[in-house]
């Protein structure tokens, strides 16, 4: 009895925080399919003859933000591509190789995320404009990856520091060489840590806004940026902003929903495995 009424309290509890989190993306979404009338109504209207104008104008009106979603891609793809290309290895020293000033280099990467990002953005802008890489992919891209790449280094080298040494120096003992254990010994056992990685620095440059606010403009402008397309002094276009907003979160949503067993097996991975020897 005591049992079904904790499992009872635990299932209210976990219901109310999704609750939280759910209302407002509902919200949004009945927002989306308003008209600017029944949006701005008060008392709120709860019954109205759905629209889909709101999406006709994001997607192929004078306000569409096909080309910001575009940037977007670009810039986080790129972004997760070069992240997990440099953090891998280097996640993979920090945790298993000898090296002078390892514990100097650990301490810095942990530093980096403790830095509040508003005070670094006026010497990135200084920097990129010194080098002519304003409102450029290529800037957008270098900037994003200051604060991604030391994330997923310091993300990963807990599941590195998983696996059992014995099963590297075995394959080391077969001369197997250190890039070659690494590829075919390592990875494959932190296959779920490096995808669980590899989400994060997607969600978390796809959300971004503060550095592409300030480091972009016309030619790179993130969908995020874009939203101000619905705001202006006169009034706040809310049905098109939740429709934008909307059509920005569904890649994160759809990503979310494919990858949420590797997430799961990711973040677990080191509760099943259990600690390696240190």
């Amino acid at each position: 009895m005591k049992g079904t009424v904790r499992r009872g309290a635990l299932f209210i509890i976990a219901g109310l925080i999704v609750l939280v989190w759910v209302f407002p993306v509902l919200w949004g979404l009945i927002t989306s399919f308003k008209s600017e009338r029944d949006v701005l109504a008060s008392p709120p209207v709860w019954i109205f003859t759905p629209t889909l104008a709101n999406y006709r104008e994001v997607l192929f009106g004078s306000s569409t933000i096909l080309p910001n979603l575009w940037s977007s891609l670009v810039v986080t793809a790129s972004t997760t591509l070069l992240t997990m290309l440099f953090a891998i290895p280097a996640a993979y020293a920090l945790a298993r190789l000898r090296y002078p000033f390892k514990r100097a280099s650990g301490f810095y990467v942990l530093a980096t995320q403790m830095l509040p990002p508003v005070g670094l953005i006026i010497p990135y802008y200084l920097a990129l404009q010194r080098i002519g890489a304003l409102d450029t992919y290529g800037g957008l891209i270098l900037i994003y990856l200051t604060f991604s790449l030391p994330f997923a280094i310091w993300l990963m080298v807990s599941y590195f520091e998983d696996v059992p040494y014995e099963m590297e120096e075995a394959a080391l003992l077969d001369r197997a060489g250190r890039w070659r254990t690494l590829w075919y010994v390592i990875l494959p056992q932190v296959g779920g840590g490096i995808a669980v990685t590899t989400i994060f620095v997607f969600l978390n440059a796809w959300n971004e806004f503060m550095f592409a606010v300030v480091l972009g403009g016309n030619k790179v402008r993130p969908v995020t940026v874009a939203m101000f397309n619905f705001i202006s002094v006169e009034q706040t276009q809310w049905a098109r902003l939740a429709a934008g907003a909307m059509v920005a979160m569904a890649p994160v949503i759809v990503l979310g929903l494919l990858a949420q067993r590797h997430i799961v097996k990711g973040l677990t991975v080191g509760a099943v495995k259990g600690g390696g020897r240190r």
